[in-house]
């Protein structure tokens, strides 16, 4: 056992890689290796001699297993040294331009919204993106024969047969935010509620999810003025331009009374949009004062309180902005695209840095 144990410490010691020491490891204590074959012959021994010979064969196989295991961790550790000698890399140095990641045009454009209207005092409200019918619906005062309703434009959720539960849908609007928010704050209340939203139709201008950003605002004493003017505010501050003209087109919107679709002055020239100049006109958002069965649904007295609310759309504004033709593309993963249109992750939207400087 002597013999043995002093050839293969000095074997081990002397292994030059991982390869060569497995190859110890199974002539000392494989299945046929020689302490293996030493511990086979206790069966032939008297039990006298295996109490003397058994303690001596374990603690052997012990012995050089750890042997074996101390050899690989050292020939690890120095082949790790010595990758690090020959591999090594300045992380101080700057990353290659091509493996930066870029924020998406609608990442990008919800975050200037957000900006914009947090200046004048607005807060991100969220809700879930699948509602109840009535939060949907109902409490917006939609009526039941209304063509939004039907299933060729709202996705409605599986219901087995016989489920007389109220129906849920993908949400068509941010709007149930506002009913949500105006039930868990109350009034006085300010907020926007950006977010996906999903309708039955795909097209170059449409598709089947997009994304919407709604605001609202509800006190004592606010006028279709206040809305104007907060409407005027985020078109300079959107399109970054000194000024704005902005008509207001008669409209019915059942959740609002009096209903405005909003239009900006704009100009087409050379194929590109110039925002408060020229003689063409672009509907851009739809907007006007809370229906009082609205607020009614968000258990606001509308004896007492009166407000406004609007929406647009966030692909659209980012495709107008940002000369993007096609809304198809913003949901296609190309990266060539996204490279293109896409912006910094550290380009963050400020009023003050500029929105997408």
């Amino acid at each position: 056992m002597d013999d043995l144990r002093d050839k293969y410490i000095d074997l081990i010691a002397n292994a030059a890689d991982e390869a060569a020491l497995e190859d110890l490891r199974v002539q000392a204590i494989g299945k046929k290796g020689e302490i293996s074959l030493q511990m086979r012959e206790l069966g032939r021994m008297t039990p006298e001699e295996r109490q003397v010979a058994g303690p001596k064969l374990n603690a052997l196989k012990d012995e050089i297993a750890s042997a074996l295991a101390a050899k690989k961790e050292a020939l690890g550790d120095a082949a790790l040294d010595e990758r690090l000698r020959h591999e090594w890399l300045d992380v101080t140095l700057p990353t290659r331009p091509r493996r930066e990641g870029t924020i998406h045009p609608i990442s990008q454009v919800t975050e200037e919204v957000t900006a914009i209207f947090a200046d004048m005092g607005f807060k991100v409200a969220e809700g879930p993106q699948i509602e109840s019918d009535w939060f949907n619906f109902d409490a917006l005062n939609i009526p039941g024969h209304h063509p939004a309703r039907a299933e060729m434009d709202t996705f409605y959720t599986h219901r087995s047969e016989g489920d007389d539960r109220p129906p849920h849908v993908l949400r068509t609007h941010t709007s149930p935010v506002q009913i949500r928010a105006m039930q868990d704050q109350g009034a006085p209340i300010r907020i926007i509620a950006p977010g996906r939203v999903y309708r039955a139709d795909y097209d170059m201008t449409h598709t089947p999810m997009f994304h919407q950003v709604e605001g609202l605002a509800i006190d004592k004493d606010i006028s279709m003025a206040n809305l104007k003017w907060v409407l005027e505010e985020f078109v300079k501050a959107f399109f970054e331009v000194d000024d704005v003209e902005l008509r207001f087109r008669a409209s019915h919107f059942p959740f609002t009374e009096p209903s405005a679709e909003v239009d900006i002055r704009c100009s087409w020239e050379g194929g590109t949009l110039k925002v408060g100049q020229g003689d063409d006109w672009l509907e851009v958002l739809g907007s006007g004062m809370v229906h009082p069965k609205v607020l009614e649904a968000g258990n606001i007295d509308p004896n007492a309180w009166q407000g406004f609310a609007f929406g647009l759309g966030i692909d659209r504004i980012a495709m107008l902005k940002y000369g993007i033709p096609d809304l198809r593309a913003f949901f296609d993963s190309d990266l060539r695209w996204l490279r293109h249109y896409g912006f910094s992750a550290l380009d963050v939207p400020t009023l003050r840095g500029g929105l997408s400087s």
